[in-house]
């Protein structure tokens, strides 16, 4: 069998009636004959939507065929023992030109009860933002679930949830059981545990080319929601040049962000995972055990587990998020 090396991968692009044009404009990534793109998935296991390798002998491979062949030495060995299947982390870039639906995801627990795979703990980068943009992340008090049926049946749910205002480099993480939205005008990468449930609770009245609104899933969504209040729900993080800063440390994936000017190295000797970089700005060239490939802005890819050590090479200055399940 021929050796793992770093894998790159054709985006899976989708169209949504909220999408825009940054994904294209900003990052690089061409969605033709797309009139628009609301989501590029990057890195997918989803069976009906999974990414295939675009780079080296392996061209061609969907990635749930190469995590079956390569087993341990693709994901790692505990990883491939919980999912041998399926690869367990979804990569998106996502550009909302208009607000998205208020939604909520079921938890590992709730997921498995109703036999549709994993929960859907995820988290965002915050990539560019437009002046004004704002997102949805949880209640702005504590609720009810009385209080919360009340205000969904008047149509005044926006009144209790938080709003942020939205800047560039910040990081929202949001726990399975969290009501959260995104507004226009933001453009973001999201990492998340891999699962495509989404429950719909209100879509603010639009219907789509038909004329028709899109399904709502209010009764499924009322036992996903978590009610509780966190102490923030912004992220905060100390930027550090030429460092690996911890943005996202949960059980379901780890999440760093590196910024770097000069030649950055790293060892992964004693990690048990696969590693995902995501290239957020500029340029580099990654060298590894058997040869080198370039980074560019837009462009992810996936590290072998088996793989011990990579160098980086910036052109100027570049910044990556680091990925990977502990």
């Amino acid at each position: 069998m021929k050796k793992l090396y770093p894998l790159k991968f054709k985006a899976v692009f989708k169209e949504r009636i909220w999408g825009g044009q940054k994904i294209r404009t900003s990052l690089g990534l061409n969605f033709s004959p797309l009139p628009n793109c609301g989501e590029a998935w990057v890195i997918s296991g989803v069976p009906s939507n999974q990414t295939v390798v675009s780079n080296g002998f392996l061209r061609g491979n969907e990635l749930n065929e190469l995590v079956e062949v390569y087993m341990d030495d693709l994901v790692g060995e505990k990883i491939f023992e919980k999912s041998p299947n399926e690869f367990p982390i979804l990569v998106k870039f996502i550009d909302s030109n208009e607000y998205l639906s208020i939604q909520v995801h079921p938890d590992d627990d709730l997921a498995a009860k109703r036999g549709i795979g994993s929960g859907k703990t995820e988290m965002w980068y915050i990539l560019d933002s437009e002046k004004d943009a704002e997102l949805i992340n949880g209640f702005s008090k504590p609720v009810t679930r009385d209080i919360y049926l009340e205000h969904l049946e008047k149509n005044t749910l926006k009144s209790i949830l938080n709003v942020e205002k939205v800047c560039r480099d910040e990081v929202y993480f949001i726990p399975s059981g969290r009501i959260h939205a995104l507004g226009p005008g933001i453009l973001l990468a999201e990492i998340q545990q891999t699962s495509d449930t989404t429950y719909r609770i209100y879509d603010w009245d639009r219907v789509d080319s038909q004329g028709k609104p899109r399904e709502l899933h209010t009764d499924l969504a009322l036992d996903a929601i978590n009610f509780s209040i966190p102490d923030t729900y912004r992220t905060n993080y100390r930027k550090e040049p030429n460092q690996s800063v911890n943005l996202v440390d949960s059980p379901w994936f780890v999440t760093n962000l590196i910024e770097f000017d000069k030649v950055f190295i790293k060892n992964y000797t004693e990690l048990d995972s696969f590693v995902i970089y995501i290239c957020i700005d500029g340029d580099a060239r990654m060298n590894y055990d058997g040869g080198n490939l370039e980074l560019r802005k837009g462009e992810t890819v996936l590290i072998p587990a088996l793989m011990e050590k990579v160098q980086l090479f910036p052109d100027r200055k570049c910044k990556i998020l680091e990925v990977y399940i502990p």
